[in-house]
């Protein structure tokens, strides 16, 4: 079926819950939707949920580019990878990712009132995590990758809102003067423990033993901020 005939099949559908089923890289299922609940057996293509405003999606399978883009609210779980810009420009809502992403996950995330954006990745991810990220959370689990840092090169260029939560043995290195770091507390594990538990219900796992691990938290200078580099004082 044609990209364009799958998309109005489900926008016409009186259905609140919708199965697609054999899905081979259809794109921009669900965008902009609201009150579905969408089940996608296969490989959806790109853009899936972009502009998504309150509809849950559900993929038994790998999600690949734009995942998310631009989305207001709602939730999205793949139960297996997601491709490049998974989460881009996200300002609510939630995504949660079984495995892997690929690179620039989580850019321009942004946060407004009570839209807090929520990207949380199980296993590792690819160069520009966060990259000019200006508000809400990232999480990576590191599952599987225990012993290495589960994020690539050039994390939180450019960041200067938000969050990045990273299960690793070890401090990431390399980072812009504008963000800084340091092992999450106890009272950091608390933000995100309900997004952990979250992940565990609908994926499996020990909520308890991944918060027992070490986590490092980085987050924006307030006395370097990044408008610095654009603004002359």
């Amino acid at each position: 079926m044609d990209f364009r005939d799958l998309n109005r099949a489900v926008c016409a559908s009186p259905d609140t819950d919708i199965i697609i089923d054999e899905c081979y890289g259809q794109r921009f299922i669900g965008d902009g939707l609201s009150g579905r609940s969408i089940t996608i057996n296969g490989t959806p293509g790109n853009a899936l949920g972009a502009y998504l405003n309150g509809a849950v999606i559900r993929v038994n399978g790998n999600a690949q580019d734009a995942m998310g883009d631009t989305m207001n609210d709602g939730a999205i779980y793949v139960h297996g990878s997601s491709g490049d810009a998974t989460g881009y420009a996200m300002r609510g809502g939630k995504i949660f990712v079984e495995r892997n992403a690929g690179y620039r996950a989580g850019i321009h995330m942004k946060a407004y009132k009570d839209k807090v954006p929520t990207l949380v990745i199980g296993g590792r991810v690819g160069s520009f995590l966060g990259e000019y990220q200006a508000g809400g959370y990232i999480v990576v689990l590191g599952i599987g990758e225990e012993g290495r840092l589960p994020v690539s090169n050039f994390l939180a260029t450019g960041m200067h809102g938000g969050k990045i939560f990273l299960r690793s043995d070890t401090a990431p290195a390399d980072l812009p003067n504008s963000v800084m770091t340091h092992e999450a507390t106890a009272d950091d594990k608390a933000e995100i423990s309900g997004l952990v538990a979250e992940y565990c219900s609908e994926f499996g796992g020990d909520k308890d033993e991944i918060l027992s691990g070490k986590f490092f938290v980085v987050y924006p200078d307030v006395s370097n901020p990044y408008k610095e580099l654009f603004v002359a004082n």
